[in-house]
């Protein structure tokens, strides 16, 4: 019966190697969550194998996937029925999967909050509830908002603030920061705090952002990834902290200016479209920096 099972969902599939999977990744691009690197890493520190899967037209791929059974690869649901739902967190992130605008490829694997990008490269995606939050650009931000914005930033630099790259600290370091602040923020344990430095040490290359000092001590923190495909910019925002003792500085606000501006200058200098993910479209905060926008699953 599983056999079967599987010979159903992969119809119109065929099993391929992970460097063809990162081929296709490379022509077509997609998101952090699908990355290649991401991929292995997270699935080898999981201990869960990686089947990937190529729709392949005239001997090319037209769209590739990495599964873990009926799922996507680091699938929150596999980790939770293997007792390992706290190993990593990528929160709701944007998964754009490696495809040809006009692939067509029937996509039978379980999957939510995928990319509009993907929408009619997968015929009979449906569209869910949840959306997703994705950054404005500058412009479509009202004057007043901006000129808060840099007026923010101003004030916390004048009251002795910093602002540091995230790239500057050891993977230690930084989880023990990000660890610090998000506790103090929300007042719980940070998710996947035990393997926090290896995750960052895992994907250190694609860690983005600043974190902001007071006076030398940290007091907001982002955690932010970053992954550059042909066409777009993909910026994953995954959490944060502040340090409450600083909220009249409002260090969260001026840390979310300071990185999504750094981002879509990033962008535009490379002349490329900005994919800025904060995640599923849940939180009022969100709405002051995003748009909200249609996901998909199947």
């Amino acid at each position: 019966m599983l056999g079967y099972l599987r010979f159903w969902r992969e119809r119109g599939w065929e099993v391929i190697e992970a460097a063809d999977y990162a081929l296709a990744w490379a022509r077509f691009g997609g998101s952090v969550i699908t990355h290649p690197l991401v991929v292995e890493r997270l699935s080898g520190l999981a201990g869960i194998p990686v089947r990937y899967l190529g729709c392949i037209v005239g001997g090319e791929i037209q769209a590739a996937i990495p599964t873990w059974g009926r799922y996507l690869a680091l699938s929150r649901k596999v980790l939770k029925s293997k007792g390992q739902r706290e190993l990593f967190d990528l929160g709701n992130a944007e998964i754009i999967l490696p495809a040809a605008v006009d692939a067509r490829a029937p996509l039978r694997h379980e999957v939510s909050y995928i990319s509009e990008l993907n929408r009619v490269a997968f015929p009979g995606l449906r569209l869910q509830k949840e959306q997703l939050a994705m950054a404005r650009a500058p412009e479509e931000l009202s004057k007043k908002f901006r000129y808060n914005q840099r007026r923010e930033l101003r004030l916390f630099e004048e009251a002795g603030g910093t602002v540091r790259s995230v790239g500057e600290f050891a993977p230690d370091d930084f989880a023990a920061i990000y660890t610090e602040l998000f506790e103090r923020r929300w007042g719980f344990s940070v998710p996947g705090k035990r393997h926090l430095s290896e995750v960052f040490a895992l994907l250190r290359e694609l860690l983005q952002g600043s974190l902001l000092m007071l006076d030398g001590v940290p007091t907001a923190v982002q955690v932010l990834y970053r992954v550059e495909s042909p066409n777009w910019l993909s910026y994953e925002y995954i959490n944060g902290g502040v340090d409450p003792r600083a909220q009249h500085l409002s260090p969260g606000s001026v840390l979310s200016f300071i990185n999504t501006q750094a981002a879509w200058s990033d962008a535009r200098q490379q002349g490329k479209a900005l994919r800025y993910s904060f995640g599923r479209a849940d939180r009022e905060y969100k709405d002051r920096w995003c748009s909200r926008v249609a996901a998909f699953r199947t």
